[in-house]
């Protein structure tokens, strides 16, 4: 199997996203042994937004400039390595009651028509279906509840274009209310962590007696 590991944050070592990614990426090759994992930092990888002279060969054909071929060559590479993964870890902070710019631009990217949708006279249909999508959330106050829940643009943004790309198989781990105090945060954390090792649990038995 093959996993395909994102992470958005520009926090760095600081970042509780990308701590709990790592730990669902670690969890997942323990129950996966012989799987393979490809990492991507977005904050490294998609330091701008999309490229106009690309997306004018993408979407129109338009002759590439010389401006456009590194950023369609990239462009490429990120498509096929997510419609590769069977599996999809997307380290995710809430920025502003949204996602990352950067996870936005990447979403943007794989949002390409004959490649993970596609157009029928019933409307639009995904492509990229056969996958799991584990959606690892951070939030620095509680958003799952309301009144916070008004303000959620973050993780229903990502469903509803995961499942455009006709992805419906979704976990979520959540870490929330971590900036509210260090107890909250460790309570967060404790329950995220939970959560990951709820979530591979099966799988982990499954292989253990495979071994045996």
């Amino acid at each position: 199997m093959n996993l395909l590991h994102i992470d958005s944050s520009v926090l760095r070592e600081r970042s509780v996203s990308r701590e709990l990614s790592a730990a669902t990426v670690d969890a997942w090759r323990q129950a996966h042994p012989g799987g393979t994992v490809k990492y991507r930092d977005l904050t490294s990888v998609l330091t701008g937004h999309l490229n106009s002279p690309a997306v004018q060969t993408l979407r129109f054909g338009a002759p590439p400039t010389p401006q456009a071929q590194a950023e369609l060559a990239l462009y490429e590479e990120l498509v096929s390595e997510f419609l590769a993964a069977d599996i999809v870890v997307i380290g995710t902070p809430m920025y502003n009651f949204s996602i990352p710019s950067q996870l936005k631009t990447w979403l943007d990217v794989l949002a390409q028509k004959g490649r993970t949708f596609k157009y029928t006279e019933k409307g639009p249909e995904g492509l990229a279906g056969d996958k799991q999508v584990v959606i690892v959330s951070s939030r620095g106050g509680i958003y799952s509840l309301s009144p916070g829940s008004d303000m959620d643009f973050q993780e229903p943004y990502l469903a509803a274009v995961l499942r455009f790309f006709g992805i419906q198989r979704i976990d979520v781990i959540r870490a929330e209310g971590v900036n509210i105090s260090p107890e909250k945060r460790q309570a967060a954390m404790s329950d995220a962590h939970r959560q990951i090792d709820e979530l591979f649990a099966n799988a982990a038995d499954d292989a253990a007696k495979a071994i045996a």
